[in-house]
């Protein structure tokens, strides 16, 4: 069994008692899963599921044979939880770790491959960002498979996992943050001021940003496209938006 394939084995957490207790506990969730098979149902299942709503942890209703992929040769009484490889960090800390240089965040909208996140936290860390902004719901956590793509680079930038990314942005604008959103209908690139305060958007890979958080947006950027292809994977995208960010800011 390869590095990966054991870390994930040892983040997923089977059994009803075991997940009720890991949902008691301050660990971060990134998703439970529920069989949707005859024996996972009853009392303790609606629990689960309470519990999980309750702390805005996702639930995926789920076949027998997911379950049994996921923690093989487990009993796991048709329920499993995948639990963070990482703790998350906070707002305050990415502004505490820019230690008063004109803050530089990157938000992540719904990206979904952890693969693109890994890439994006390594390309951020690098650029010399203060820290990474993803969503709760509808886009991938700090998996392992995150983790071992990002080179290492979860180890030294603050990752925060927000409920709602609008009201974040928000916040973000209250600060003295400006927002500027990837997108395929913009102003150019390399002809917008990014020095300041700033915060990139990415989109998910298939849709781009969604429409609230397009429209919270500031400023839309735009890369060029000179093939038949109309759109960048999301995060050889966000790394040319970042290093010019890098440029622009010496």
């Amino acid at each position: 069994m390869g590095q990966t394939q054991q870390q994930e084995k040892e983040d997923i957490v089977v059994g009803r008692n075991s997940v009720i207790e890991l949902l008691k506990g301050q660990r971060a969730i990134e998703c439970v899963y529920i069989c949707d098979d005859t024996p996972a149902k009853g009392q303790p299942i609606s629990r689960i599921v309470a519990m999980a709503k309750e702390k805005g942890i996702p639930v995926k209703r789920v076949d027998e044979k997911k379950l049994e992929h996921m923690a093989p040769g487990l009993h796991h009484q048709g329920v499993a939880a995948l639990a963070a490889a990482y703790e998350y960090s906070t707002l305050e800390d990415i502004f505490a770790r820019a230690q008063g240089e004109a803050v530089f965040i990157i938000l992540c909208d719904s990206i979904e491959d952890p693969h693109n996140l890994g890439a994006i936290i390594r390309t951020a860390e690098s650029a010399g960002a203060h820290g990474i902004i993803i969503p709760k719901r509808g886009g991938v956590g700090l998996t392992p498979i995150v983790s071992k793509t990002s080179v290492g680079a979860v180890e030294h930038i603050p990752v925060v996992r927000v409920s709602n990314l609008v009201n974040t942005m928000e916040k973000l604008k209250e600060k003295g943050v400006w927002i500027y959103g990837a997108d395929m209908d913009g102003q150019p690139w390399d002809k917008t001021d990014l020095k300041g305060n700033i915060a990139l958007v990415i989109g998910s890979e298939g849709f781009g940003l969604s429409r609230l958080v397009k429209k919270t947006c500031d400023v839309i950027l735009s890369l060029p496209r000179k093939g038949k292809i109309n759109s960048l994977n999301a995060s050889v995208a966000a790394g040319i938006l970042m290093y010019e960010a890098v440029r622009q800011r010496g």
